[in-house]
């Protein structure tokens, strides 16, 4: 996705919180940008397919993929045992960037892209920077030592909250993965039906 656009902006479009600044704003208001957000009837009736567009948006942005990737994610979902939705966020989930955040070695998205990018992350030792790396049940990510004093990391850790199927140690400044989680507990906002049927159309 990378977009560079303000991403409270982004956030109250789609009336998901994207960064914690983001989740501050949207509390004071809840409505979405410009003269008309707080038109009586700007949450008018829409229609099946912008529905369906709305959730695709949201899905994207959760995960800062491009079109063309949560395409192709899809159409890897289609074809593995089991329902479509489920595995589609469960493929998304397992992604380098996307453990990075879940972990709490990062606050955003945005920041667990970039330190992957920029070479600050590893995988069993290995250094990866390939943010839709899939990552395995057993492998630990770990921050580069020389790294592991970053503000942004230092900052991210204390405020950590991981979630079920990830551990994480914070002397070490890593984090193990458990399990592939079940949809149920994957904290993505999102009606994951309404994505399967904007792509089956």
């Amino acid at each position: 996705m990378n977009k560079t656009g303000p991403k409270v902006k982004i956030s109250r479009q789609l009336g998901v919180p994207l960064t914690p600044k983001a989740a501050r704003v949207m509390e004071k208001k809840p409505h979405p940008p410009g003269e008309h957000g707080r038109a009586p009837n700007f949450r008018r009736k829409l229609s099946d397919y912008k529905r369906q567009l709305v959730e695709k948006q949201k899905l994207r942005a959760q995960y800062n993929i491009h079109e063309q990737q949560l395409r192709n994610y899809f159409d890897k979902a289609q074809h593995k045992k089991g329902n479509t939705g489920d595995n589609l966020v469960q493929m998304l989930e397992m992604r380098l960037d996307a453990l990075v955040l879940r972990g709490g070695l990062a606050r955003t998205i945005y920041a667990a892209r970039q330190l992957v990018t920029h070479g600050h992350m590893l995988v069993n030792g290995q250094r990866v920077d390939v943010p839709g790396y899939t990552a395995k049940v057993g492998d630990v990510i770990s921050v580069r030592p020389k790294s592991q004093q970053l503000p942004a990391i230092q900052e991210a850790m204390a405020e950590a909250q991981p979630v079920p199927y990830l551990s994480l140690d914070r002397n070490a400044a890593s984090v193990t993965v458990l399990a592939v989680p079940s949809r149920e507990i994957i904290p993505v906002i999102c009606d994951v039906p309404l994505v399967i049927e904007y792509y089956s159309r």
